[in-house]
This record gives structure tokens, C-alpha cells and sequence, in this order.
């Protein structure tokens, strides 16, 4: 990953914390010692965001600014594991989870995820822990703070996570059952939030084909004409124009007219052009529940 540099206004964007008391942190404690460019402007290193990212932790959990200035660096990433695997604070798990990806550390990864689905079930450390990071892992991603392969390591083991909990799951088929067919669109290869759903669906005991990401259009027909399904789920994730998502919402409403076709995703929430009549547009995944179930 190339080295990314940062002035004091990103570093409160990325941790929460005001600038001006990291100023004073600097001043009174020298937790962070910024570079100079070599016209005299202050910077900031990745190593210096996830040393503050760890600080804020502590700072939150009751560690005053001038214990955390005695510790080595090593040190203070211990208590941080030791916290963020034992407490309830979602907003800690969530920056622990990014500092785990920073440093591709599985075995840390793992424990924070683990540890909450045992404590709070998997629908509560998706839609508080999970949801959350997510948002903000694409926010770095965007800014260039992480890379793609770190961006790959985290979603993999969540993608892992959600298929454990799917195939964990005993669905009891009924007569008021229903049908659904869940894809992305050709292109498309953000698949998290859709698996979600499909834990969702198959815990409601309703019969899922779920296709995955990419689907050429073609296949999607090809599959409805075996199951007539009752819902046809996608999400857009990346970034299209909304001419592209209207043109592509008109041809699946127009293709299948006797389905109700689900959509939800990053690209939707911002998409306030009018909806076919069998098209509906769910806010976010935490509200796919409500809306379709």
C-alpha cells in the first residue's frame, strides 16, 4: 500500500477526535509527532491514524491521556484486544474491526466477531457491528486510507461469517412460503448486504435461489422461468449513474411483471427518481425486514 498522509482536520474525519485536543495531546503528551512537508506544512502518517485510533479506545474506556503516554505502542495495542473482545461498546468493536484490517490480523478479526455473536446473536453484530464497519471501511477505501487487498480481507471473513450462519440455519417449508431469487446485477460484486437478506429470508423459513454476484440478465430469466418466484432481490452497491440504475430498474420491471423486485443498496439511497409499480426500494438492509418480511 503507498504511503497516504493526512492533515489534523482528517484524523478528527477518521477518529472522532476534535483537533484541537489533539493538538494538546501532542503539546502536553507527545502521543503524535507530525512531519513537515518542505514548505512547513504539518502532516500525519497511516501509522500515526492507527496509533490515535487505539488512543481514542482507551481515552474512551476510562485510560486518562497521561497513562496511555507512559505506554509503548505494543502496550497499548494489547489492552486494546483486551477491551474491544470483553466490552459491550459497539462504536469501540467497530474501530477495532478497522484496526484489524489495517494490520490484516485474522485472529483479532475473528475474536471481536465471535465474541459478539456469542453474547449478542448474529442479527445484533450485523446491524450494529457489521452494517456500521462496512460504511466505514468504504469511506477509507474512498479516501485511499486502505487498499483493496485490505478491503478484500475484511469482507471475506464476513462474507464467511454470514454463510456459516445461513447454513446453520433449519428452514421449515410451508404452504405460506414464499419464493425469492436474489442476484446482483452484471458488474456488481458487493454481495455482503445480499447474503444478509438471504439469512434473513431462509430464517423466515421462505425458498431462496440465491445466484450471487455478476448475474448476466439472461441467467436471471432463465432461472425465474424454473421457479416463478414471488420476489426477484438485487442491490447496487457500486457506483452508477442514475440514468444507468433507472434504464436497468425499467428492464427487469418490464421482464418481469408478475413478480415484486426488491432493491436496496448504497446507490438507491440517494435515488429518488419514480419507481416502477412492482419495484421497491428499501432504505437500508436494517429495514429489509420490516418492508418485505
Amino acid at each position: 500500500m503507498k504511503e497516504e498522509y493526512y492533515n489534523i482536520n482528517d484524523l478528527e474525519k477518521l477518529t472522532g477526535i476534535k483537533a484541537h485536543t489533539i493538538r494538546i495531546w501532542e503539546k502536553r503528551y507527545d502521543l503524535l509527532e507530525p512531519k513537515r512537508t518542505d514548505t512547513n506544512i504539518r502532516y500525519y502518517t497511516v501509522d500515526d491514524l492507527k496509533k490515535l485510533l487505539n488512543i481514542s479506545i482507551l481515552n474512551k474506556n476510562d485510560y486518562k491521556i497521561s497513562r496511555i503516554a507512559e505506554l509503548k505502542e505494543a502496550e497499548i495495542s494489547e489492552k486494546v484486544i483486551e477491551l474491544t473482545t470483553r466490552n459491550s461498546n459497539v462504536e469501540d468493536q467497530i474501530q477495532a474491526l478497522t484496526m484489524a484490517t489495517f494490520n490484516l490480523n485474522v485472529q483479532k478479526f475473528e475474536k471481536i466477531l465471535t465474541v459478539s455473536y456469542v453474547n449478542r446473536g448474529f442479527e445484533f453484530t450485523y446491524t450494529e457491528i457489521i452494517a456500521p464497519f462496512l460504511t466505514k471501511i468504504g469511506f477509507l477505501w474512498q479516501t485511499g486510507t486502505i487498499s483493496p487487498v485490505q478491503e478484500h480481507f475484511a469482507t471475506s471473513i464476513i462474507r464467511r461469517k454470514i454463510l456459516v450462519a445461513i447454513d446453520g440455519l433449519l428452514a421449515s417449508y410451508s404452504d405460506n412460503s414464499k419464493k425469492y431469487v436474489l442476484f446482483l446485477p452484471e458488474g456488481e460484486y458487493h454481495e455482503i448486504n445480499l447474503l444478509y437478506a438471504y439469512y434473513l429470508l431462509k430464517k423466515n423459513n421462505h425458498c431462496v435461489t440465491y445466484l450471487g454476484s455478476s448475474v448476466p440478465f439472461a441467467n436471471i430469466d432463465e432461472v425465474n422461468s424454473f421457479h416463478n418466484a414471488d420476489y426477484l432481490i438485487t442491490s447496487f452497491t457500486s457506483v452508477y449513474s442514475h440514468d444507468v440504475v433507472n434504464e436497468y430498474l425499467e428492464l427487469i420491471s418490464n421482464s418481469f411483471k408478475q413478480q415484486k423486485i426488491v432493491v436496496f443498496g448504497q446507490q438507491l439511497e440517494l435515488y429518488n427518481n419514480p419507481l416502477p409499480s412492482n419495484v421497491i426500494k428499501v432504505s437500508s438492509i436494517n429495514s429489509f425486514t420490516d418492508a418485505i418480511l
